[in-house]
């Protein structure tokens, strides 16, 4: 499987984040990725690959130009405020609510901040545009190389994407690579592309960026938005509106879900791909539904995600598969891997 690895995803390491409140380590943090990369060389699974260079055309395709000029400028405008803010990480502290207008965007840094972020636990850093460039970039250049004869590749990234939006950063993630792994397809010539995100909780951006579309179908499994992350997007009677109507398909689990109801969930979101036909499959990878991910509440086992891959593998689509989500346990490497090689067994 060709792998391309994104070398500058170590300049984006927040030290801490906020969780309810308490200053705590970043969970999100280089040796997640290392800790794949580490694996999936062990194994022998393919080769590993640094992307060229996108334009930024390419990510405007999925995300509003006055958004990706914010994550250029943000570090260089946090600093003009007060040099000391070198040692300090923005995070917004006002958002606009409902009813307020978001179609403004304002002067100040502080306004901006809070317009473009969802949450205030995902800090940014001097190296945080850099990361996320280079992630689009793997995962736009993974996209391609299917195009060019590949059967299967992977977009071993950080920071992940599913949770950012076309205009929005949150949940760790600030360019949506799946999105754009599934444009690229899609300028490259299909007419058709699936998403299967996998992760532990929705990725509420990826839905709405293809909400209203009808050559995307998102398909997700994930844990109720009820009691878990993000809380405002992931229920399953969100399945598309207007061309996208019924090109959405939300499977929510309640917190204690074991393997085999997981499993069923994931039979699900395949029969609904089988329908919709698609010629090529991206998978958001997120690994931390994992029973030993401490913020996971599902019973899934290191072997399962072999199982994973493998039904994953027998759709028989061209694949592209994006790293998201997964806390650094000692498993995170295994379990990833474990989903590529259950996959390349199948395929």
């Amino acid at each position: 499987m060709l792998t391309f690895f994104n070398e500058h995803h170590a300049q984006h390491a927040p030290p801490f984040e906020t969780v309810r409140g308490e200053r705590v380590p970043a969970s999100e943090r280089p040796e997640r990725m290392d800790a794949v990369a580490r694996e999936f060389t062990r194994r022998g699974l393919g080769r590993i690959v640094t992307p060229h260079g996108v334009p930024l055309t390419s990510l405007e395709r999925i995300h509003t130009p006055r958004y990706l000029h914010f994550l250029r400028s943000a570090w260089s405008e946090w600093l003009a405020l007060d040099p000391a803010n070198a040692q300090r990480e923005p995070l917004p502290a006002v958002w606009p609510a409902q009813g307020m207008r978001r179609d403004v965007e304002p002067d100040g840094f502080i306004g901006r901040l809070g317009l473009y972020a969802f949450d205030g636990g995902t800090p940014l850093t001097a190296g945080t545009w850099i990361a996320a460039k280079t992630g689009a970039d793997c995962a736009i250049n993974a996209a391609h190389a299917l195009r060019l004869g590949e059967r299967s590749t992977f977009a071993l990234t950080r920071p992940p994407g599913h949770h950012a939006g076309a205009d929005y950063f949150g949940g760790y993630c600030f360019l949506n690579n799946a999105a754009l792994a599934a444009q690229h397809l899609l300028d490259d010539g299909l007419q058709r592309v699936a998403i299967l995100d996998i992760d532990y909780h929705h990725g509420n951006g990826t839905q709405n960026i293809f909400y209203a579309r009808k050559d995307v179908l998102f398909a997700s499994i994930h844990a109720d938005p009820r009691g878990d992350y993000p809380f405002y997007a992931g229920h399953a009677d969100e399945t598309g509106t207007g061309a996208g109507a019924g090109c959405n398909l939300n499977v929510p689990l309640p917190r204690g879900s074991s393997a085999a109801q997981w499993f069923a969930a994931l039979e699900t979101a395949c029969l609904k791909m089988a329908g919709f036909a698609p010629q090529a499959l991206v998978v958001s990878l997120g690994a931390d539904g994992f029973q030993g991910d401490p913020r996971s509440h599902f019973g899934l086992g290191s072997g399962d995600f072999l199982r994973i891959g493998e039904r994953i593998g027998f759709l028989g689509l061209p694949t592209v598969f994006v790293f998201e989500g997964g806390a650094p346990v000692p498993e995170l490497g295994i379990n990833v891997v474990n989903v590529l090689e259950g996959f390349e067994t199948a395929a």
